[in-house]
């Protein structure tokens, strides 16, 4: 049959002290039902936004929570105005650095300002639904086991809610994440690659 390529969505970064990084910003990847080379998946765009600096030694730090709207602003955990928690902070981008956990929703590309200040990033989960990370759900940046994905066009494909509460149907669901292709079902018709200990996602249509 003949390949399937998985789109990324394109991101900007713009020269803004935080952008929220597009949900599922990934590189273009490739999956062929059946037989094909497994990719890595894309999900949906979250939106954009700015954050500005806390009162902490470190913005917006582990375990730390941000507002949301217009601008990100680190806000007690406690407070009303508190939208989201990071769980994980890095330096960096990432596309260079570590993986966010599965349970992120949203990625916020962080600089202090001026050319020479560090970069870095924090993967953030709502601290209420929706959590478009979550298995199923459609969106997040990571691709996982439970996901599912829709052709999109020239043989594309990209994340969308399994439920078919999203724009596009799903059409692809992957049940099983293994070391290597060879080891999914016999059923397979989508190869993904997810990255991590199982950095392959068998997909069956569904």
């Amino acid at each position: 049959m003949g390949e399937r390529r998985l789109a990324g969505v394109s991101c900007v970064l713009l020269p803004l002290v935080a952008v929220l990084v597009l949900g599922g910003c990934r590189q273009p990847v490739t999956g062929t039902p059946g037989v094909g080379t497994p990719g890595t998946p894309a999900g949906s765009p979250l939106g954009g936004g700015t954050a500005l600096p806390g009162q902490g030694p470190e913005f917006l730090g582990p375990a730390e929570c941000s507002s949301r709207g217009e601008a990100f602003r680190e806000v007690s955990c406690g407070s009303e105005k508190a939208a989201a928690r990071v769980l994980a902070r890095y330096t960096g981008t990432p596309s260079d650095g570590p993986a966010c956990p599965r349970p992120t929703d949203f990625v916020l590309h962080i600089s202090a300002g001026g050319p020479s200040a560090p970069r870095g990033y924090a993967c953030m989960r709502n601290l209420e639904a929706p959590h478009p990370g979550d298995p199923g759900q459609g969106g997040g940046p990571l691709t996982v086991v439970g996901d599912c994905v829709h052709g999109f066009h020239d043989g594309e494909v990209r994340e969308t809610a399994c439920d078919g509460s999203g724009e596009h149907p799903p059409e692809f669901e992957i049940g099983s994440a293994v070391a290597r292709r060879a080891l999914c079902p016999g059923t397979t018709d989508l190869y993904v690659r997810l990255g991590g200990d199982g950095p392959v996602g068998c997909a069956h249509r569904v």
